[in-house]
């Protein structure tokens, strides 16, 4: 399995993020470079350069963008994903992160507690979608895929 080593976020035409969300970005990119696992699975009709990748991560015409380059830069493959699997989850997984982003603020431990328990859960479901969305184009583990919701949270914030 090889790796994401770089990623680019295509923000450009978003609107500026809440200090909360350039926060969950940030974080995410972070573990997202540090530990992940991202592979191109060989397919009949092509070769498939080898990993590490460079991920841009874009929203365009209303679909979720993944251009994917070798390390040296070469493309290797883009694949548009429907964003209508993610709408739901990502607004479920927003309302939740501001009720948590405001009970760390005023609610006592077992609240907050409770409230972010939640949030993982919404979390886990977006980071399944995306699983499903990416089988046969990529292959990820759930980690990965959890970063990568975050980041598909952050374009869809805005978009």
């Amino acid at each position: 399995m090889t790796s994401i080593c770089h990623i680019e976020l295509d923000d450009a035409n978003l609107p500026p993020p809440t200090p909360e969300i350039e926060q969950e970005r940030k974080v995410a990119m972070f573990d997202l470079i540090e530990d992940n696992s991202f592979d191109l699975p060989q397919r009949d009709d092509r070769d498939v350069p080898g990993g590490p990748y460079r991920l841009g991560l874009s929203i365009r015409e209303k679909r979720l963008v993944f251009d994917i380059k070798t390390q040296s830069d070469d493309p290797a493959a883009e694949f548009h994903l429907s964003l209508s699997p993610f709408r739901q989850v990502v607004k479920d997984y927003w309302t939740i992160c501001e009720s948590y982003f405001d009970a760390v603020k005023n609610m006592p431990p077992s609240q907050i507690e409770t409230i972010d328990m939640a949030r993982r859960g919404i979390h886990n479901e977006g980071a399944r979608i995306l699983e499903e969305r990416l089988e046969g184009k990529a292959d990820i583990d759930n980690d990965t895929a959890r970063r990568l919701f975050t980041l598909i949270c952050v374009l869809h914030f805005g978009g």
